[in-house]
């Protein structure tokens, strides 16, 4: 029962926001919220969150910088950097890269032989909770989380979070890190148990002192804000490294804020680049969008130079409205030697449509000949067709 191992696909993006417990980052736009290099080695794909994983907000002053557009330039410009100065550490260096990310072990995984997670994977509920009852009258703790986890949401029985909890509280009493990670998500959202963020806490500090990647993460942000742990930018920062380290783009990302600013760790402007391009490689579009405005204002990383056009494209794709404004400036201006007016009018009404505002922009566009608005209004159109039922671009 023990020897699961998630091989389920890359993370996209952090889900759930729990407003209650911290405030969120500023945005790169309004619509924003949360590496294996390429030269050291191709990226692997990120861990994928347990089921019903919740990724906290961050807080307020970790993260670097606000990134806004700016109407003129349709160019971004770095906000004032706010927070009380914090007593310097060693910068976190990236270390060895692992063979392959550490994955999140979950209660449910593609691999592994235990038959009772087998037939949850085949989505034989009755008969996997059959079998981990068997296997939990042997005391096996991983057998309490399944069986917690198919009370907890339903499947094939009738959803019952009170019975859900008491199994998840014996699988962490028996030592198995999912089950008291799941213990503090439930804390976090009150979900069959009153709001305890402080109890929460306790169960990732739990299930982080084995490894877990998604615990370390949401101490982390829980030590950088001040919720469920006392405030400690040092410990959070080292969370964030840990789960860094482990191939988690959103702790990449903001590991690359807190170097830049220099918050709980010592500002260090080349690993927080070189943190940010791993989130980028990894597929996460703010990454991907910050690491380009980095590269166009010629910072960044040396052979990275000629990427920002890629990033920025690669950002629009997924819908980042500040990405597929400034990839509309972009081909407007001919970055890169890449000049193309119809599909910088594309971006741009896709960006507009989203509620970015770029007057300036606008008025360049609208001396396109009428020909050529359309062709963008419709290009515009099917990409939102695409997007709409999630088919890559």
């Amino acid at each position: 029962m023990s020897n699961r191992v998630s091989s389920l696909p890359m993370l996209a993006a952090a889900v759930g926001c729990l407003a209650a417990i911290a405030t969120p980052f500023a945005a790169a736009t309004a619509q924003t919220s949360s590496w294996s290099s390429r030269v050291e080695s191709a990226p692997a794909a990120a861990p994928t969150p347990p089921p019903g994983v919740v990724l906290l907000p961050r807080p307020p002053g970790s993260r670097a910088r606000e990134l806004k557009t700016a109407p003129a330039q349709g160019s971004t410009k770095q906000a004032p950097i706010t927070g009380r100065a914090e007593p310097k550490a060693s910068p976190l260096k990236p270390g060895k890269q692992a063979e392959g990310p550490v994955q999140a072990r979950t209660v449910a995984t593609s691999g592994g032989n235990d038959p009772a997670y087998i037939a949850f994977d085949n989505a034989h509920f009755l008969t996997a909770l059959k079998l981990a009852e068997q296997a939990a009258a042997k005391g096996e703790p991983e057998a309490h989380t399944l069986i917690a986890r198919i009370h907890g949401e339903g499947h094939g029985v009738k959803r019952d979070t009170a019975l859900a909890m008491k199994w998840y509280q014996r699988a962490a009493e028996l030592g198995d890190p999912d089950a008291a990670f799941a213990l503090g998500l439930m804390h976090v959202e009150g979900r069959g148990i009153p709001k305890n963020v402080t109890q929460a806490a306790q169960m990732f500090e739990k299930a982080a002192m084995t490894g877990h990647v998604w615990a370390n993460y949401n101490l982390g942000l829980m030590f950088l804000s001040g919720h469920g742990k006392p405030e400690n930018p040092i410990r959070g920062a080292q969370h964030l490294a840990y789960a860094a380290e482990k191939g988690v783009p959103a702790a990449q990302y903001d590991l690359a804020t807190l170097l830049i600013n220099g918050h709980g760790v010592g500002a260090d402007a080349y690993l927080a680049s070189r943190w940010l391009r791993r989130a980028a490689d990894l597929g996460m579009p703010e990454a991907q969008f910050d690491y380009a405005i980095m590269l166009l204002r010629g910072q960044g990383l040396n052979e990275d130079r000629a990427d920002a056009l890629r990033l920025l494209r690669l950002a629009a794709e997924q819908g980042l409205a500040a990405a597929q404004n400034r990839l509309a400036n972009a081909l407007v201006e001919g970055v890169g030697g890449v000049k193309n007016a119809r599909e910088a009018a594309k971006w741009r009404l896709l960006a507009s449509q989203q509620g970015l505002a770029d007057d300036k922009l606008d008025a360049q566009l609208r001396r396109l000949p009428a020909a050529e608005r359309a062709a963008a209004e419709q290009s515009a159109a099917a990409w939102q067709e695409r997007a709409a039922v999630g088919a890559a671009p």
